[in-house]
């Protein structure tokens, strides 16, 4: 299996010295433009276009992105149960189709029940992969019936329903989740066709992989892997990690406008389990690095692999060999981290993942 490089496009320029968040901010269409195109130049697959409850809309965020660019595909993160998984199916099979087979969905369904009430929804988190298991259960009976169909569950009940658009990807576009509570891991189980995790350390992560692939095989599925990191580069390793506490320098000073402080509650078991390792220790496996993912709490993509160019791909390839062929990777300073990735970092994953399918091969 070849590996697959994710990036994350943003709506706005960034302000501050670190940038964790990319998708808040209001909308700026030249930097949208500007930063689907250098996504695709630096030979990112996938770009993620993220959601939260005042965020721009992702699907439109999407289908321009998708018209400025000609070969990138789109992750786009979805809460299911603000539309009918009816709608949502015929959708995801039009975007699927307008843009050639270019979309993946992320599933999501809120780490924080805060934000969740700002749309409008009050379940409670564990009801809420429920709700979406069943979702997705509706959204592939519209992908794949031929004829007409019913559904009556605990959510969602339809009659004669069907979708005259079914997808142009076969089955079905890719279906992402994470979460490591026992409801996200069960919706995605039996669902899902990719296990999307934060970076934690290689023994940790062989271990996942093994649990949940255990888990997919009750159901007859064999899931994919992807890792999420913020690599920090530099052209000498101790300029790697010079700019790397100049980064964190920046996220713990009182009045940074990432508006993290020193925050350390985390918001979901995700986020704790970040926690628990950058308790163990500031450094992992040599390159994997926790204090900002301790500074913020853990919020979204905070584990940060340091070094130069080769070290970083060196590092990335030890979780390709333990079944991760997938990576979302993203900067603390994202446009310009985007054009150094796809300059100095992602030609030698890519060239090392094929040394390494070629020798399993041999």
């Amino acid at each position: 299996m070849s590996v697959r490089v994710i990036g994350m496009i943003g709506v706005a320029p960034p302000s501050g010295e670190a940038t964790v968040h990319v998708i808040k901010g209001g909308i700026s269409v030249p930097y949208l433009r500007a930063f689907a195109q250098a996504h695709e130049a630096a030979g990112f697959d996938l770009a993620l276009v993220g959601y939260t409850a005042s965020s721009a809309e992702g699907f439109l965020v999407a289908q321009y992105a998708a018209q400025q660019t000609d070969r990138l595909g789109f992750l786009i993160a979805h809460r299911p149960g603000f539309v009918a998984p009816t709608l949502a199916a015929r959708k995801i099979a039009t975007f699927d189709h307008l843009t050639n087979g270019r979309i993946a969905l992320h599933v999501i369904s809120g780490a924080s029940d805060a934000e969740q009430r700002g749309d409008g929804d009050f379940a409670p988190k564990e009801e809420r992969y429920r709700r979406a298991a069943e979702y997705l259960e509706v959204m592939k009976l519209a992908w794949t019936s031929e004829r007409r169909f019913d559904f009556a569950g605990e959510f969602y009940r339809v009659e004669g329903a069907r979708s005259d658009v079914q997808p142009l990807q076969k089955p079905h576009p890719s279906l992402f989740f994470g979460g490591s509570s026992e409801g996200a891991l069960a919706m995605g189980a039996r669902h899902c066709d990719v296990f999307a995790m934060f970076g934690e350390p290689l023994a940790a992560t062989a271990q996942r992989i093994a649990d949940f692939r255990a888990r997919a095989a009750v159901h007859g599925r064999t899931p994919t892997f992807n890792m999420s990191f913020r690599p920090i580069l530099g052209t000498t390793e101790g300029a790697a990690w010079d700019r790397a506490r100049r980064i964190l320098a920046s996220i713990q000073k009182p009045g940074d406008p990432t508006g993290f402080g020193n925050a350390k509650k985390p918001l979901d078991h995700s986020a704790r389990r970040l926690l628990d390792f950058a308790a163990q220790g500031e450094t992992h496996d040599e390159r994997l690095w926790m204090p900002i993912a301790e500074a913020t709490g853990a919020v979204g993509n905070t584990s940060c692999l340091v070094g130069t160019p080769e070290q970083v791909a060196r590092a990335l390839l030890e979780y390709y060999r333990v079944g991760v062929h997938s990576f979302l990777i993203r900067g603390f300073d994202p446009f310009d981290d985007t054009v150094d990735f796809g300059r100095e970092l992602i030609p030698r994953l890519r060239a090392g993942a094929t040394e390494l399918d070629r020798a399993k091969a041999a």
